[in-house]
């Protein structure tokens, strides 16, 4: 079979992470948009994806790996789906957190000696929980979830295109070679003022505060993205996964995202309860 030149090869490589890319965010969107069960089921079932994938690289042996990925995909299954009916129906957020914690125990068991495959129920957690805590909100809860969005999207863009164009000294080498200080910045930058841009228009009325927790989410989604490059090579992996075209695995799009929305949605709970997590966010 004759393959492809270079140059066509790299064009088709980029074709594919676009049509991926925007797959996911029109995915994203639509889900936000609908909010409620569907909005949960979506991020929860991401969720699964994630664990599954971080367990599955854990655990080398084939038996221990099997059975590590279905007790993660059945715990967090069972906890997104008590965190989506929570909005309808009393359930207690220890109840949540007890399923949690059983089932890494249990994969913690099951997966040794890789019981570091357990930490994928926590890690995968992190891709729901907060995301679906800030959606919940009857008030600013569309826009809390935007504003996440704008935030890690801008981050991750600008990021990539200002450590292109710019490059200079390494961020992490150890961890991550490509990454660079200006990108990094960069990055920062643009998920701040991105943040702000949201905040702006869904009528915020206080911005300086929410600059400030826009860049920490937004470096908190840069601490995301090193970590897990510094998993895979602990791991020995590329990449998470071959589930989406052109871009890997879920761990691979969401290690930023997990981290920026499980600080945005405590500082969320933190100031405006389990119920007005999104008004905790961005209202000052």
């Amino acid at each position: 079979m004759t393959e492809l030149p270079p140059a066509r090869s790299k064009t088709s490589e980029l074709a594919r992470r676009v049509a991926s890319a925007i797959v996911m965010v029109v995915g994203a969107l639509a889900a936000a948009w609908a909010g409620g069960l569907v909005f949960a089921a979506f991020w929860t079932l991401a969720g699964v994806a994630v664990g599954v994938e971080w367990a599955w690289l854990a655990a080398a042996d084939p038996k221990a790996r099997r059975w590590s990925a279905r007790i993660v995909a059945a715990t967090l299954g069972v906890a997104g789906a008590g965190l989506g009916i929570a909005g309808y129906l009393s359930i207690d957020p220890l109840a949540i957190a007890g399923v949690l914690v059983l089932g890494a125990l249990v994969v913690w068991v099951v997966a040794r000696p890789a019981s570091v495959a357990a930490w994928g129920v926590p890690y995968g957690a992190a891709a729901f929980v907060g995301v679906i805590l800030l959606r919940r909100d009857p008030v600013d809860g569309l826009l809390a979830t935007l504003w996440l969005f704008a935030v890690v999207w801008a981050t991750d863009i600008l990021a990539f295109f200002v450590g292109r164009a710019v490059g200079g000294p390494k961020l992490a080498p150890r961890l991550s070679p490509n990454k660079t200080w200006s990108g990094a910045i960069g990055g920062a930058i643009a998920g701040t003022a991105a943040g702000c841009g949201v905040a702006f228009a869904g009528g915020a009325q206080k911005l300086w505060p929410v600059a400030v927790v826009a860049l920490a989410a937004a470096i908190a989604a840069e601490i995301g993205d090193l970590f897990e490059s510094g998993a895979k090579r602990a791991f020995g992996a590329k990449d998470s996964s071959q589930l989406i075209p052109g871009h890997g695995g879920l761990m691979d799009r969401l290690d930023g995202f997990l981290v920026a929305a499980t600080l945005a949605a405590i500082i969320g709970v933190a100031r405006g309860g389990f119920d007005g997590a999104g008004q905790g966010l961005l209202r000052w």
